[in-house]
């Protein structure tokens, strides 16, 4: 059976949303395919207890008693206070059983002194559905939630969970202290992996998989809830490094600037510390880009074999490395990216430009904890292709899926749409647009996949975060600049990108 983690399933509901199919859209079809499934289960005219929490477990619950308040007698006991269901969604719905004063009895349980009252409606019931908690439990079950459970179980009646019995780990198929005994569970869109662990039957009893609208490309593109995976907020009690420490390897005689904008993108993202160490000609120009760089030189005009051992130690106060930003073609620096890469390839890397190419024949693989960021060029290069990549999106997929599984490390394939993978799982990032074939937006979007990783560990989530954030960004640079955007432009946009994400502000346009 398709299973999904309760962390893919909150991204396939905020990339839902992204698509135009709101979170509010999605508790209706849940409520109303809860009804129906319930309605195949329930004999009509039967007496039906909703026991609903204050999420949005407890609001789907409150839209199938209201589909089900036709053929059925119903009751809804909101376990606390009105004013504390904490969801937009599940209050609105809330607002809608309360002026279906015929149809629908409404209860509150404010605590144990209600417990009797409770048992009682239990027992004047036919059935009980549960919808206490959902997929967002976290530690053991409390009371007077534990009683509450408890009470169910010993009732001997019919128990119908919404999505997960209440009290069971939607991921582990653990049990926090105490769990709901369902006679069946219906779950939505896929089953949630806890729910098909060995032992999880005893809580799950009958599974029953209903969709409920979510569309098939929320699970292909990027969006916010990509971000929304790896975002880390801000404790107040945070202090530097909490956030990030990168280190960039780049530069050389040549190019001075491309470190400098992945450091200034991977700042502006929000990473606490990022350090560049470059050659001597790169650095001492970085450090005159802006007094948020630290720049430390490298002796040399070139990458070579004696910064090695210098890069290893420094790396080891890191938690990201990013290789490759400006480094150059020469023979000597490839030679020697391809020695330090194996040398960091137990360390989380991004892999960008010049020390890509160093990849060329070395036949290298990774621990799956490395980013690989390469153009169309750069692909053919690495991958060892005799003919250009397919221009096609589903072509480029399979390409990309099937050398990262090769090299064990995720791929990020920049293009008009860019294509990610972990050689397991594929998606597409559609922001962006042709104003950001200019210089530097690529090693921008370096600097955003490094701080992603410190935050997250992930390389597949915060790759996906990171093009997503990257092309919004150069979206809103290209709506005040047009085709005369720079990649600065981009970098200062990237605020504004993660903030309307967070918030929900952002839509999706078909291109």
């Amino acid at each position: 059976m398709n299973y999904i983690t309760s962390k893919e399933m909150r991204i396939l509901e905020e990339n839902s949303e992204y698509l135009g199919v709101s979170k509010l859209l999605l508790m209706e079809n849940a409520g109303a395919a809860l009804a129906k499934v319930i309605g195949d289960i329930v004999e009509g005219s039967s007496r039906v207890l909703f026991i609903c929490g204050l999420g949005n477990n407890g609001g789907d619950g409150m839209v199938a008693a209201r589909h089900l308040s036709g053929n059925y007698h119903v009751t809804i006991y909101l376990l606390g206070e009105e004013g504390k269901v904490r969801t937009e969604e599940a209050n609105y719905n809330l607002s809608i059983i309360k002026s279906l004063k015929y149809t629908v009895k409404l209860k509150f349980f404010r605590g144990l002194h209600d417990l009797e009252k409770l048992k009682e409606e239990i027992s004047n019931s036919d059935v009980i559905i549960d919808a206490i908690f959902g997929t967002g439990l976290k530690g053991d079950v409390r009371s007077p939630f534990k009683e509450v459970i408890e009470t169910i179980n010993n009732s001997g009646k019919k128990v119908i969970a919404v999505d997960i019995p209440s009290g069971l780990n939607p991921d582990t198929g653990q049990v926090h202290g105490i769990a709901i005994k369902a006679y069946s569970t219906i779950t939505f869109h896929k089953a949630k992996r806890g729910l098909i662990k060995k032992g999880a039957e005893k809580y799950v009893g009958k599974l029953y998989v209903a969709s409920i609208g979510i569309p098939k490309e929320a699970e292909i593109i990027c969006g916010p809830g990509d971000l929304k995976s790896v975002y880390k907020t801000r404790e107040p009690w945070s202090k530097k490094g909490d956030h990030g420490r990168i280190l960039i390897i780049g530069g050389s005689k040549e190019y001075s600037g491309a470190p400098a904008l992945s450091a200034l993108a991977s700042l502006r993202t929000g990473a606490d510390l990022v350090v560049i160490l470059s050659p001597e000609p790169a650095s001492i120009p970085q450090k005159s880009f802006s007094p948020n760089i630290i720049s430390i030189p490298l002796k040399g005009e070139y990458f070579n074999e004696s910064h090695v051992d210098i890069v290893k130690k420094y790396s080891e106060r890191f938690d990201v490395i990013v290789i490759g930003p400006g480094m150059g073609l020469r023979d000597k620096t490839l030679y020697t990216l391809c020695r330090l890469i194996k040398e960091l390839k137990n360390k989380k890397l991004v892999i960008d430009a010049d020390a890509l190419k160093a990849l060329k024949d070395s036949k290298v693989t990774f621990e799956g904890n490395v980013v690989l960021t390469p153009h169309a060029g750069e692909f053919k290069i690495i991958a060892g292709l005799s003919s250009p990549l397919p221009s096609r999106t589903e072509e480029r997929c399979r390409c990309v899926k099937e050398f990262s599984r090769k090299v064990n490390a995720v791929v990020l394939l920049k293009g008009h749409e860019d294509v990610i993978s972990n050689g397991d799982k594929v998606k597409v990032n559609r922001t962006g647009n042709p104003g950001m074939t200019v210089g530097g937006t690529g090693d921008v979007l370096t600097g955003i996949v490094a701080t992603f990783l410190a935050w997250s560990g992930d390389p597949f989530e915060s790759a996906c975060a990171a093009a997503f954030i990257n092309g919004v960004a150069g979206d809103f640079a290209f709506s005040e600049k047009g085709y005369h955007l720079l990649a600065t432009d981009v970098i200062e946009m990237i605020p504004r990108a993660i903030n309307e994400a967070i918030n929900g502000k952002l839509r999706a346009t078909r291109l």
